[in-house]
């Protein structure tokens, strides 16, 4: 099965891409927004109670319920090791480490958070101004050498996804804490829109939590895991990646969090063109492939991609079809991307040239010009296209 892209493992937009959706949240809007005026109250009686009491299972029921109020609903199937030190869970929202703190006592560093008030407030482990890994290791690793402190509960990704094909690469630091982990999946869910957007700030991502009808997280525990003899730290945590994907059903990608973030940088800059609609009959996965295509050859239309798909059902090998004449149609104007124009690739004129050296190109070359540029379009959007001569080398 292809691996799936950024743009599959991230959510782009908040509002559903429905009219039918878009017509139900435009209808419960106002009931929304008088549901986050009243939570917003409530939340800060919630903030008081965790303040106020002590750390027990007390707390955190009376907590638990009174999130459920706030919209945020969690359930769990199994139970946290209360040998083990260190959790590790996938991420596909910003207030994950409150979620798990209401089913057990455990604290989460911020990676990006500055000591004060707000990290506080947030429930995030305050450990000085955000310095380097080593230093943030170091940190870590005093911290559980106290035997008074709880566990820690850690994301290896760094950063949220959707949670519903792949998960980032796991960073190797949090596995250099200690040689045994115990993994946890995070799934959730809510109507309407989306549960994390890449890119959008917490509070941005907090109203929507407390806007919405309700969010559904569900936990569960796997057994703990424990380094093997001569197991590197990268090792450990890929081996602990390919564990909660299989238990998720998702892919584990190579794609790390600095990926991501070009990613968001780049869609930012370059947003995908509104006109990219593919007629409704079409499935997810066709769908996603011929987006895919389309990014590489944006002037070939799309019914004539998904014709191609249908015979095919490769990305790459409809790339190859169409850049190779084999399939027939009528180009479609495009607009150059900021990235294009910057390339140095221009087009090869048909039939008889002027320049003297365009005429010195035989018909191999124009097909080699033709897969250099669209290799580069496809490395620039996803990293992953091998033409067909290179398969064959």
């Amino acid at each position: 099965m292809e691996p799936p892209g950024l743009d599959q493992i991230l959510e782009g937009q908040r509002l559903p891409p429905g009219l039918l959706s878009r017509t139900l949240l435009l209808l419960y809007a106002p009931l929304g927004l008088c549901l986050f005026l009243l939570r917003l109250f409530i939340g800060a009686h919630v903030f008081l109670v965790s303040c106020v009491l002590p750390d027990s299972a007390i707390r955190r029921f009376l907590v638990r319920v009174m999130s459920s109020v706030l919209g945020v609903v969690v359930s769990q199937a199994g139970q946290s090791d209360p040998a083990v030190r260190i959790f590790i869970s996938n991420h596909v929202s910003c207030i994950d480490h409150n979620v798990l703190s209401l089913l057990t006592t455990c604290s989460s560093p911020s990676l990006s958070c500055s000591p004060g008030f707000l990290c506080w407030a947030r429930g995030f482990l305050e450990l000085g101004a955000p310095g380097s890994r080593t230093q943030l290791q170091e940190s870590l690793k005093h911290y559980l050498s106290q035997s008074g402190n709880p566990p820690l509960l850690l994301f290896p990704e760094e950063e949220t996804t959707n949670g519903l094909v792949g998960l980032l690469c796991f960073s190797s630091w949090p596995f250099s804490l200690s040689d045994s982990v115990q993994p946890l999946t995070l799934q959730a869910r809510r109507p309407l829109v989306s549960l994390a957007v890449a890119g959008a700030p917490w509070y941005v991502e907090l109203f929507w939590t407390l806007f919405s009808l309700y969010t559904v997280y569900h936990v569960r525990w796997l057994p703990p895991v424990c380094r093997s003899p001569r197991e590197s730290d990268e090792d450990f945590a890929s081996r602990v990646q390919t564990l909660l994907a299989r238990s998720l059903g998702v892919h584990g990608t190579s794609y790390t969090v600095a990926d991501r973030a070009e990613y968001v940088k780049r869609r930012r800059k370059d947003p995908p063109p509104h006109n990219m609609q593919l007629p409704s009959s079409t499935s997810p996965a066709t769908s996603r492939m011929a987006q895919r295509v389309k990014e590489v050859l944006p002037q070939v239309p799309l019914p004539v991609i998904l014709r191609d798909l249908a015979q095919t059902g490769c990305v790459d090998a409809t790339i190859t079809n169409l850049i190779e004449g084999r399939v027939t149609y009528e180009p479609e104007a495009e607009s150059p991307t900021r990235s294009e124009r910057a390339t140095s690739y221009k087009p090869i004129p048909k039939g008889f040239a002027r320049r003297p050296e365009d005429r010195h190109l035989s018909l191999q070359e124009r097909k080699e010009a033709l897969y250099d540029h669209a290799r580069r379009r496809y490395l620039e959007k996803f990293g992953g296209f091998t033409s067909a001569k290179e398969k064959s080398e």
